[in-house]
């Protein structure tokens, strides 16, 4: 089974191809999947470039699509044939009880899905959405989760709501393709034109041009009549956040997503709280999250963004296009 390894002390010089054990017989409750696709992710990236970010010999990727070779015994829920998902939190299944660290993400706390083949509980999957590649299905574990548990979770969104998305990366893409399709006006931000026509057609009504306008979120409130945005999508962090919260309406929701651009900055609290705003940090979502996210996947016809697609041995070559921070939604690998 060829499979990715991180070597210590980590960086791309030290993402290794080889050979692994093939994927045993799935046991009681367990599934064996031919693993076929993964997709990039920015917490992918820090684990495998962050010194010491990865124990030695770890396998990357959080994300993971193929489909299912084999059953172990009291398996009901999936057949040999049928097409899976992982999970990025596999044991939260449901409920609030939501995990606080990566110690059990595969890819960073044990061994993700940069390989051929996993034999693992079948909990830690879920059904991909009919007539989907693996390529397309594994942009869900994580990217595509996120903008879900954000909108549709957490958020609540409404029809004729106005939603504020930061870029073009993968969550704010699938953050577009959700809200448009939940009947919702997207405001999205870029700083490029090429990028703004591309989020045009994907059914944004405004694009903001970050660099050409520094106080966007004084330009997200004159969009919207002085409202502001009913919900942001903050995947910035530090550097963002201030203009996020200028850019929300008085009691408007915040899903703080990224760090792109830093841990630690000042924050303008007491706008926060004289806008009675709500700042909800998030971390994906759950299996039962998932699964519903996957019939709504279904329901509404929406395919994911892919900017570029790699062979498992191109992984590093994917994390340097990444890392140049030109792609438009997703780089995946398929293998």
């Amino acid at each position: 089974m060829r499979r990715i390894t991180i070597t210590a002390p980590g960086g791309l010089e030290n993402l290794a191809l080889g050979e692994g054990p093939e994927a045993p017989a799935p046991g009681p409750g367990e599934i064996r999947v031919r693993l076929r696709g993964s997709s990039l992710n920015y917490h992918d990236l820090l684990v495998a470039t962050r010194p010491n970010g990865a124990v030695d010999g770890r396998i990357p990727m959080s994300d993971g699509a193929g489909e299912v070779e084999a059953v172990g015994e009291g398996v009901t829920e999936f057949a040999p044939g049928d097409t899976v998902v992982s999970c990025f939190f596999p044991d939260w299944q449901d409920g609030g009880d939501v995990p606080s660290d990566f110690a059990r993400v595969p890819g960073d706390g044990i061994d993700g899905y940069a390989r051929e083949a996993a034999t693992l509980p079948a909990a830690w999957f879920t059904r991909a959405p009919a007539g989907w590649s693996a390529a397309e299905a594994a942009t869900i574990t994580t990217a595509g989760l996120t903008a879900w548990r954000a909108l549709a979770v957490n958020g609540g969104l409404k029809a004729g709501e106005v939603v504020l998305a930061l870029g073009s990366g993968g969550v704010s893409i699938y953050a577009l393709q959700i809200a448009r399709a939940m009947g919702a006006t997207v405001i999205a931000t870029t700083s490029s034109e090429a990028k703004a026509e591309r989020l045009r057609a994907l059914g944004a009504a405004e694009v903001i041009n970050y660099r050409e306008t520094p106080d966007w979120g004084m330009r997200v409130r004159a969009l919207t009549g002085g409202r502001g945005a009913d919900h942001v999508i903050e995947v910035g962090g530090a550097g963002t956040l201030a203009q996020s919260i200028a850019a929300a309406k008085v009691a408007g929701h915040i899903s703080l997503i990224g760090v792109l651009t830093g841990r630690a900055g000042e924050i303008p609290t007491g706008l926060l709280m004289a806008r009675q705003q709500r700042l909800q940090g998030l971390i994906v979502g759950s299996r039962r999250h998932q699964q519903d996210f996957v019939a709504a996947l279904e329901a509404t016809g929406i395919r994911p963004a892919i900017d570029a697609v790699y062979p498992l041995e191109g992984l590093a070559e994917a994390f340097a296009h990444q890392q140049a921070g030109r792609h438009f939604g997703k780089i995946c690998l398929e293998f």
